[in-house]
């Protein structure tokens, strides 16, 4: 094959490889990273490939499992490629399709995604939201088929039946909503909203500009779609919040009702008494100091 047809192959497989490791990384950064990196190795091999897609896939899958257990951390094996038999097929998938089966992950989801181990995460992804073989998964994890299917079968467990360690903290809903209002990601807000979710304010944030009453997730997710950019992680009282800042100072607090692992409702408080309270979170989990 020459160089410009393989060129051509992996840019025709770029984008399935990029909603590949966006999903298994959850982020839009390392996994464009990440598909370049696949980009080098693929002009550094000296291995005749038979089925570049998926030869492509493994390799990518093992430099998203490299990154994540980076994170962990725990020790990494350089890639060595070897695929499986049975992964005939994966060149007839469409990209189209994988991406689409890797937006059905919520962004709830995605954040118990980052308690799993990094094998697990990685077949989890593999299996469960792009349909991949486990012949495959295996390849990547550098294990066999029946393993990985152990490991999916694990993260899938973890996910659906969470042990109470496992339920997202009330921090991450709040900070999770707030990074999708920020990013402009509406799919996630309305994932994150309880249906009949409602937006309040006292009559000191009225005076202020914000709505006095938005009703429904819908409405809820549009308003917030996009904004929020001065938004901090606050306490206010014992509650993880957001608040409006403006020059160093807490304007407005979003003071959150949470059922169940979504937003039920967000009352904005702009009364002295409130903002008294307001303590900024130093990152997700502590109070700054």
């Amino acid at each position: 094959m020459t160089d410009a047809a393989v060129t051509e192959q992996f840019e025709a497989e770029r984008p399935r490889l990029i909603a590949l490791a966006g999903r298994m990384l959850g982020n839009a950064a390392d996994a464009e990273d990440v598909v370049q990196q696949a980009w080098l190795r693929l002009h550094a091999t000296e291995t005749e490939i038979e089925r570049l897609p998926a030869w492509l896939t493994t390799v990518t899958g093992r430099l998203c499992l490299d990154r994540l257990r980076a994170r962990a951390p725990e020790p990494v094996e350089d890639i060595d490629v070897h695929l499986a038999r049975d992964d005939s097929d994966e060149s007839a998938r469409d990209p189209a399709d994988l991406a689409a089966l890797a937006d059905t992950v919520g962004v709830a989801l995605q954040v118990v995604l980052e308690r799993l181990r990094p094998d697990e995460r990685v077949a989890f992804v593999l299996h469960d939201s792009f349909g991949y073989p486990f012949a495959t998964i295996a390849a990547v994890l550098d294990t066999t088929p029946a393993a990985a299917r152990k490991l999916a079968s694990r993260a899938r467990a973890k996910i659906t039946q969470p042990s109470p360690e496992d339920q997202l903290a009330d921090w991450e809903v709040v900070d999770a909503f707030m990074d999708a209002a920020r990013g402009g990601d509406l799919a996630r807000l309305l994932d994150l909203l309880a249906p009949d979710a409602q937006v309040r304010a006292d009559e000191a944030a009225v005076l202020l500009g914000t709505p006095e009453r938005i009703d429904g997730s819908d409405a809820i997710s549009a308003f917030f779609n996009g904004a929020a950019h001065a938004a901090l992680a606050v306490y206010t009282g014992d509650r993880p919040a957001a608040a409006w800042f403006d020059r160093g100072v807490a304007r407005v607090v979003f003071d959150f009702t949470l059922i169940d692992g979504k937003v039920a409702g967000i009352t904005f408080r702009a009364a002295p008494e409130v903002l008294a309270e307001v303590v900024r979170r130093k990152d997700a989990r502590r109070i700054e100091r």
